[in-house]
């Protein structure tokens, strides 16, 4: 058989990957439990209208053709399934359906793999995992919970730097704000606005100044003015004097700017307490898409904002409703597949062995390998993490096995007949060999199971 050749943007790493990935996992997990986030699981695949109800286009979506949920559908989509590419139009669809079953507000986090059809790249799959925290209201869901979602989102990401994860900045800014100000100038094409200012990183102020003359219908003032507003950011209150400061001068004071301001305010001011330096307000996040309604949030690692967002979200009104109820909420997706590629592509973590064993049992000889088997059976019971040697190859050769496993000790049972001496066991990093009794030897803690340690740390 021919060596198969990778599948490009469906990354699959190796054991030691595999625990670093995990190690995340568990991390975000254990801080959305411990801030009230019941976790949930959804299907993988959805009709595709309804996953194309978010804007995004249907070469993104990888369609099941034998799917059908109804092989008599004549609409071209009208029976078709695909793959969820996020997790937010699943969990809006299970809002509906389990409305009567769950109390609100509800809180809840959602990791699993999602599928997306674009072009694979540093920090881009096209199958990944993703982790969501959303809060969903009945009716209504009160504005604290935009100021909570991303100080949860920057505890989680703050739990990480103890393994090398960089600095992180959660940017953030309100759709009310950009919008009183567009309506303020003048401007009709809201949206059209926003899509053109969401695409200031990829081609450049000059060209998005362009395009809101060519497709959103601004005048060269009104281009300016919009691009003054997304330059402006900081960390403190001087962000809403500034942006007062400009609609004043521009002629774009508006209602909804002024309540857009006050949200704002209020966010900085409570990141200011709980997350200084971390949540900074930047007018340029416009998050393209129309569904959002407030809040809107993208987080960037420092030094390694060329990976782009790896963490975005925002509040959102309309997304999830029966037409007699509205499920307002907002929510935060972090991309994990993307974090993790970036910690053991540039080499920041590494975990401290790639297999779960922490003692290797030796067999002296086949005949004896019920006792190792007995060993084990009684480190296990215990909750020591352990393997049995393959063969029973001179005990040196057995030494050499479970260093290249990278495990830490090796158990020697002792001779079979009565008074015999008893078991040793060796650390074979130090040399180290010592007596030991399995039925009471324990590892240090920090060998038990495999660490995650930033890459600097021996």
């Amino acid at each position: 058989m021919a060596r198969p050749t990778p599948l490009s943007g469906f990354p699959e790493w190796l054991p030691d990957g595999r625990i670093v990935e995990q190690h995340v996992l568990d991390v975000l997990r254990r801080t959305f439990e411990l801030h009230g986030f019941a976790g949930i699981e959804t299907r993988a695949v959805e009709p595709l209208d309804q996953l194309l109800r978010k804007g995004e286009t249907s070469k993104e979506v990888y369609v099941l053709r034998r799917l059908q949920e109804d092989p008599e559908a004549g609409a071209e989509r009208g029976g078709q399934l695909g793959l969820h590419f996020d997790l937010t139009v699943p969990f809006a669809r299970y809002v509906l359906e389990n409305a009567g079953h769950l109390a609100f507000p509800f809180r809840r986090y959602q990791i699993q793999k999602v599928w997306r059809g674009e072009r694979p790249q540093d920090g881009r799959f096209r199958e990944f995992v993703q982790a969501d925290i959303d809060v969903v209201g009945a009716g209504e869901l009160a504005y604290h919970f935009e100021v909570e979602l991303p100080l949860v989102m920057a505890e989680a990401l703050g739990a990480l730097r103890a393994i090398g994860l960089p600095e992180v900045r959660i940017l953030v800014n309100n759709r009310k704000v950009a919008e009183g100000f567009y309506r303020g100038l003048g401007l009709t094409d809201v949206e059209g606005v926003l899509r053109s200012i969401d695409k200031l990183d990829k081609i450049g102020a000059d060209a998005v100044a362009a395009l809101l003359v060519a497709e959103a219908g601004a005048t060269q003032d009104q281009a300016r003015a919009c691009l003054e507003l997304a330059s402006i950011s900081g960390t403190d209150q001087s962000v809403v004097d500034r942006v007062l400061e400009l609609a004043g001068r521009v002629g774009a004071r508006h209602e909804l700017l002024d309540e857009g301001l006050a949200e704002l305010g209020q966010l900085v001011r409570a990141a200011q307490d709980r997350a200084p330096g971390v949540v900074v307000a930047d007018l340029r996040i416009a998050r393209g898409l129309d569904y959002y309604t407030g809040s809107v949030y993208e987080t960037v690692l420092v030094g390694h904002e060329q990976l782009g967002s790896i963490c975005s979200g925002g509040r959102y009104d309309t997304l999830a409703s029966d037409g007699a109820t509205t499920y307002p909420g907002v929510g935060l997706s972090i991309g994990v597949s993307r974090v993790v590629s970036r910690l053991l592509g540039a080499g920041l973590v590494r975990a401290t062995r790639s297999v779960p064993s922490a003692v290797l049992v030796a067999v002296s000889s086949e005949e004896d390998r019920d006792r190792s088997d007995a060993v084990a059976t009684a480190l296990r019971s215990r909750g020591i993490p352990v393997e049995v040697a393959p063969s029973a190859a001179k005990f040196g050769k057995q030494i050499r096995h479970a260093d290249r496993r990278g495990i830490p000790f090796v158990w020697f049972p002792g001779p079979a007949e009565a008074g015999g001496s008893a078991d040793q066991v060796k650390d074979i990093r130090s040399g180290e060999q010592v007596a030991a009794d399995a039925g009471t030897w324990c590892p240090p803690a920090e060998d038990l199971h495999p660490r995650v340690v930033a890459a600097t740390v021996s």
